[in-house]
């Protein structure tokens, strides 16, 4: 479906929860349904949606785009340093040893269960937070507004999910699923996600957002804060010129230590009130279905991932399914 029509479907009232529901159920289907396929199914399934995204056939030998390479990585490449690093609680041992302490957030505790929190020894604010997944989290800024039960139901939901089976992301497939307490930054954040390559950062993606904090457009810099011709999953933001942050080349040297070693990562940063905070180390950035344009630029980020191509025939060798 084209954009504008979808644009103009949600815009319809009453459509958007509607369309949330039916979204959900479609999560749940394909949760179910995965588990039980074999690589031949899979491949199958992910080849077909992505023609019909990109209009041209996924190369699962030979993989050329950046959107193509995440693909295959993500079914056939879950090494351990990978699962190590989606694991949000284990990461943090990572990025201490690479970088010490200082850029990390303060955690208040790591739970098997919501029921085993203890939150009268919490502070006023803080972040509940699953370790094995993308979107387990619920911010509480302020405990005496803490809304309990529905804390409960959602990071309950989150915990018993294995996150791998949403869309085929098999990195996360091992990791043991916790809950953790993290502290609640305050303040205007400004997000740094750094595109790396055999710990190399060439690119940084700075999201801009509306009054809802939805993500509207999006600039690429290059490591000299020169803006980028592309732009990828939302448009370029069109305005005021964004200052380069004065603490730049530190971050860059914060995302060259934590990618050292691994052929593609993309390390996101924040910044609140001047000082710098380590995020997650994301491998499968969007799932590989956001487009590039112009669209060359799926070819030439791709071209900076030295890919290896013997993967996907090694683990079809041994395994009929993940």
């Amino acid at each position: 479906m084209l954009k504008p029509v979808k644009n103009f479907i949600k815009a319809i009232p009453g459509v958007k929860p509607l369309l949330k529901i039916r979204n959900n159920i479609r999560a749940e289907y394909n949760y179910n349904r995965h588990q039980k396929m074999t690589y031949d199914e899979i491949e199958k399934e992910i080849s077909r949606s992505f023609f019909e995204s990109f209009r041209r056939k996924l190369n699962w030998d030979n993989p050329q785009t950046f959107n193509e390479k995440i693909k295959v990585s993500m079914l056939y490449n879950p090494t351990e340093l990978k699962t190590r690093l989606a694991d949000k609680v284990l990461a943090r041992g990572y990025i201490s040893e690479k970088l010490g302490d200082k850029y990390l957030t303060k955690i208040y505790g790591v739970y098997n269960s919501f029921d085993e929190i203890d939150f009268k020894n919490l502070p006023e604010s803080f972040v509940i937070k699953c370790n094995h997944d993308s979107g387990g989290y619920y911010l509480v800024p302020d405990k005496r507004k803490f809304d309990i039960k529905a804390a409960r139901k959602k990071i309950t939901k989150c915990i018993n999910k294995n996150y791998a089976w949403y869309a085929n992301e098999m990195h996360y497939k091992n990791i043991p699923p916790k809950i953790f307490i993290e502290e609640y930054i305050n303040g205007a954040m400004n997000d740094y996600r750094f595109f790396c390559f055999d710990g190399v950062p060439y690119y940084c993606a700075i999201d801009f957002h509306d009054e809802k904090n939805k993500i509207i457009s999006r600039n690429f810099y290059n490591m000299q804060w020169n803006l980028q011709e592309f732009s990828l999953g939302y448009p370029q933001h069109l305005g005021s010129d964004v200052p380069c942050p004065e603490n730049y080349s530190e971050m860059q040297e914060i995302a060259k230590k934590l990618s050292n070693g691994i052929d593609q990562v993309r390390i996101d940063l924040y910044q609140v009130q001047g000082k710098i905070y380590t995020g997650e180390l994301t491998f499968t950035h969007a799932g590989g279905t956001q487009h590039f344009l112009p669209d060359e630029w799926d070819f030439k980020m791709g071209a900076l991932w030295k890919f290896d191509n013997t993967i996907r025939q090694k683990v079809r060798e041994k395994n009929l399914k993940p």
